[in-house]
């Protein structure tokens, strides 16, 4: 017998910033001080457990500063800002040829409520509300990296 392990995963690129923003035709659409900028990229096969985890880990994620300069904080604990944005180029595969492949990435129907999902529970990790990209939108992103600290983040690592 022949199996296939087909590796699924909901990812997420977390960084530490000082302050983040969104912009969508020129004007500035969300912002953040200092928390946490978070691009989501979501497959076909991800499910609301697997949101479910990750949302929980990025909480409790203790990549802030203590007192004595040692990463122990999380964004609960200095009650930072999330801002979140759906970006589907996480999947890109670039093992064939010049242009990116997005064969990985969700289609916008399947992607799109579980983007949602995600806000929702954040929302209510954190106890307030975060702030968003739009899902499909063009956007410009700027942000102050602080560290710099960028954490990748795979669901298929909760295994």
């Amino acid at each position: 017998m022949n199996y296939t392990l087909k590796l699924i995963d909901l990812r997420a690129v977390i960084q530490r910033v000082s302050s983040g923003a969104v912009f969508i035709s020129g004007e500035k659409y969300s912002s953040i001080n200092q928390g946490l900028l978070i691009l989501i990229g979501i497959e076909e096969q991800d499910t609301k457990e697997d949101a479910e985890w990750l949302c929980k880990k990025i909480v409790q994620l203790r990549i802030f500063s203590d007192i004595k300069e040692l990463m122990n904080l999380s964004v609960l604990d200095i009650k930072g800002e999330l801002l979140v944005v759906s970006q589907f180029t996480l999947f890109a595969s670039t093992k064939k040829g010049n242009r990116p492949s997005f064969i990985r990435a969700a289609k916008p129907e399947q992607a799109e409520p579980l983007y949602e999902h995600i806000i929702k529970q954040l929302n209510v990790l954190m106890r307030r509300e975060i702030k968003t990209g739009v899902f499909g939108a063009n956007m410009k992103l700027s942000l102050m990296n602080d560290g710099p600290v960028t954490i990748i983040i795979d669901t298929k690592q909760k295994e």
